[in-house]
């Protein structure tokens, strides 16, 4: 998946490159800048001692050293003060130079920490949206794989407001879909209960063989099925004028993936997938539904993600990006493929 967030420790990522939210002198710090510096060895002071620092919104690269990524990233992010003081354009500077660095130095996995949103103090939920936006532009015109490095729950926000919204609409869909459930089981219990004996009925042999297998009923019956969920997903597209790029990207779902559904016409994809597509094209809950049948897939008010998603489609907000911070805050599996 092109743009993923994950709670890890940006270190011990396996990555061609990891992004060092850094001081202008690039000689070390605190927070991500430090871990980095301590887990990587002398040899990066030494080497960033020659770049004569870096200023705010540029980045710099280095070797990996001791860390298991091949290329250190150096950005100096923006010091949050109202919001009126170029802050964004800064912040954004930061991760669109980072990744041309990564693709200059043909990079294919890149990581990013949450930049500037520890000392420096830009507000988390906002760092993040201008993280998820500047990287998903970049995704739009190249192939890359992309993460936002979150260390731990804390560390990450998706807003107060739209936080409780979700969760109001969670309580109002998956609790009292549970509670009318746990109900409707208990009247099923009651009528479980021990009834008297009842003399069986004789089996009628005759009856049941004149339901023999009619092996060209069923032939014309597979012959007849209804369009698979490859075909509904290119029909769609057409239908919707887009190209198969802008499709694929707006789902967070790489080339190769698509490449595998566009080819063979039984392919299954995952459940995350085939929502992916659907947020893609825009489609209403009705439609997203279809869509999911055709893969074998429901949305469900027993599933967390589902109430989720399901949110978002009602309220007409189909940004793939902005529906996997929600799902991450909420402790649920991304979208994309």
């Amino acid at each position: 998946m092109p743009l993923t967030i994950i709670r890890q420790d940006i270190t011990k990522l396996n990555a061609d490159a990891i992004v060092n939210a850094a001081n202008a002198s690039l000689l070390g710090g605190g927070g991500v800048d430090g871990c980095i510096h301590r887990a990587a060895g002398k040899e990066l002071l030494e080497e960033c001692r020659a770049l004569g620092g870096c200023s705010v919104g540029s980045a710099k690269i280095t070797k990996g050293y001791k860390l298991p990524c091949r290329y250190i990233i150096h950005t100096v992010g923006p010091v949050w003060h109202d919001g009126n003081s170029n802050e964004q354009e800064l912040l954004s500077s930061c991760y669109r130079a980072s990744l041309q660095l990564a693709e200059q130095y043909d990079c294919k996995t890149v990581a990013f920490p949450l930049i500037s949103s520890g000392a420096y103090g830009y507000p988390k939920a906002e760092a993040l949206k201008v993280a998820v936006d500047t990287i998903s532009a970049f995704l739009d015109s190249h192939d890359m794989d992309v993460y936002i490095t979150v260390f731990d729950r804390a560390s990450f926000d998706i807003g107060e407001k739209l936080y409780n919204d979700i969760e109001q609409y969670i309580d109002d869909n998956y609790v009292a879909e549970h509670t009318d459930r746990f109900r409707g089981m208990c009247g099923s219990i009651k009528a479980m209960a021990p009834r008297p004996m009842m003399q069986s009925q004789p089996v009628c042999y005759e009856e049941c063989s004149s339901n023999s297998f009619d092996e060209s009923e069923l032939k014309k019956r597979v012959m007849e099925l209804d369009e698979s969920f490859s075909q509904m997903l290119l029909r769609k597209i057409d239908e919707l004028g887009i190209t198969d790029v802008q499709c694929y990207k707006k789902a967070n779902v790489d080339r190769k993936l698509f490449s595998k559904i566009r080819s063979d016409v039984a392919y299954r994809p995952s459940k995350a997938t085939a929502i992916a597509f659907a947020i893609s094209l825009g489609l209403d809950i009705s439609e997203t539904a279809e869509l999911l049948k055709k893969a074998g897939y429901a949305l469900s008010h027993s599933n967390k993600a589902d109430v989720i998603i399901e949110y978002f489609i009602s309220k007409g907000i189909y940004n793939i990006f902005e529906i996997n911070e929600a799902l991450f805050a909420f402790d649920q599996s991304l979208l994309g493929g």
